[in-house]
C-alpha cells in the first residue's frame, strides 16, 4: 500500500541525509546549500552518527541531526525543526559552539579547528521581519570583514520559500522537503527527474511501504501532533498570562493614579488645613489684641471713676467747709 509521506519528519529526514546508503545524497545536498560558501565542492563525508532503522525506531531520544565530517576535516550538522519557541536561536548557536569547540582535544591548540557548517531546516518562521527565506550567519564586523573564516548557520525557512520553478540544486532541494509529501513516486514532476531526488523519493517509498518503517513514520506524526498541541496551549497560556500581567499593570498604574489624586486632594486639603490655622491663629491674635484694648480701657475708665470720686469727695468736703463757715459766722 502506497502512503504519503513527509520528508521533514524527522525520521524520514534522518534516513534521508543521514544513512550510509544515502551518503551521496548528504554529498550532493551539502554542496546544494552551501557551494558557493565552500573553497572547493566536497566529494566525500563520513557519517559520525549514522542512521540505525532499528536503533532509532525503538529509541524515543534518538539524535535526529545528521552531523558529518569531510576530508579536509571540516564538520558539517544538518537539522530539521519543525516548531519554533522563543529558545530555539540560542539552541542553533549552542549547538554550533558546541560541534566546533568539540574539534579541540587537551593539548591540542587552536590551528587545528576546522570549519563547521550548521543547517537548519526551519517548519516555522523564525525571522519574522524579513520575506527572504535563506540567511547564512558568519562571524564579520559591519563592514563584511570576516574575523576567522570557519563555517556559520545557515537557516532555510520553507514556509517562505514560493518558488515554482527550480532554478538550482538548492531550490531543488527546498521544494522536496517543502512538498515531498504530496510527491506520487509513479508520476515525478519534472524537477524531481534527476538521480538524486530518484534516490530520495526511494527512501521515502522504503517508509510507505515498509510496515515497521511506516509506523515508526505514524508514531513520529502523532507525536509531533501532539507537541504542536502542546505548544499552543503553552502559547495560549503565555498569552493569557501576558493578557492577565497588562490587566494587572493597567489596574496597578490606575491605582496609583487614584493615589496620586488622593494625595494631591490630601496635600490640598492640608495646605487648608494650614491657611484656617493660620487664620484662626491671626484671630485668636486679634481677639487677644482687642482684649487687652478692653482691659486698658476698662482699667482707664476705672481710673478716671476713682479720680471723679476723689474730686467729687472733695468737692463734698469744701462744701461741709464752707457751711460750717457760714454757720460760726452767723454765730
Amino acid at each position: 500500500m502506497h502512503h504519503p509521506i513527509d520528508p521533514k519528519i524527522d525520521c524520514v529526514f534522518k534516513a534521508l541525509l543521514g544513512s550510509e546508503s544515502n551518503r551521496a545524497l548528504l554529498i550532493h545536498f551539502l554542496n546544494a546549500i552551501l557551494g558557493r560558501d565552500l573553497a572547493a565542492p566536497i566529494t566525500s563525508v563520513d557519517i559520525l552518527n549514522p542512521y540505525n532503522e532499528r536503533e532509532f525506531l525503538d529509541d524515543k531520544l534518538s539524535v535526529v541531526d545528521v552531523k558529518a565530517r569531510d576530508a579536509r576535516e571540516c564538520l558539517y550538522q544538518i537539522e530539521i525543526q519543525l516548531l519554533n519557541n522563543r529558545d530555539l536561536p540560542a539552541r542553533i548557536l549552542y549547538t554550533w559552539a558546541d560541534l566546533y569547540s568539540s574539534q579541540l582535544h587537551s593539548g591540542e591548540d587552536y590551528r587545528q579547528l576546522r570549519p563547521t557548517y550548521a543547517i537548519w531546516l526551519l517548519g516555522e518562521d523564525v525571522l519574522a521581519e524579513t520575506t527572504d527565506y535563506a540567511h547564512d550567519f558568519r562571524l564579520r564586523d559591519s563592514g563584511g570583514r570576516c574575523l576567522v573564516d570557519h563555517g556559520g548557520v545557515w537557516l532555510l525557512e520553507l514556509n517562505k520559500f514560493q518558488a515554482e520553478q527550480v532554478q538550482s540544486e538548492q531550490e531543488r532541494w527546498l521544494k522536496f522537503f517543502k512538498d515531498g509529501e504530496s510527491l506520487d513516486s509513479r508520476s515525478l514532476p519534472p524537477w524531481m527527474q534527476t538521480a538524486e531526488m530518484e534516490q530520495a523519493m526511494s527512501t521515502l517509498k522504503t517508509f510507505s511501504e515498509k510496515e515497521r518503517a511506516y509506523h515508526a513514520y505514524q508514531a513520529r506524526q502523532n507525536y509531533l501532533r501532539e507537541q504542536r498541541g502542546i505548544q499552543r496551549h503553552l502559547d495560549e497560556l503565555r498569552a493569557e498570562a501576558a493578557q492577565a500581567q497588562a490587566n494587572a499593570e493597567r489596574a496597578q498604574a490606575a491605582l496609583e493614579q487614584q493615589q496620586m489624586a488622593f494625595e494631591q486632594q490630601q496635600m490640598a486639603f492640608e495646605q487648608q488645613q494650614t491657611a484656617f490655622e493660620q487664620q484662626q491663629t491671626a484671630f485668636e491674635q486679634q481677639q487677644a489684641a482687642l482684649e487687652q484694648e478692653r482691659v486698658a480701657k476698662e482699667a482707664a475708665l476705672a481710673e478716671k471713676e476713682a479720680v471723679l470720686a476723689e474730686k467729687e469727695a472733695a468737692l463734698a468736703e469744701i462744701k461741709r467747709l464752707q457751711a460750717k463757715l457760714r454757720g460760726q459766722t452767723d454765730a
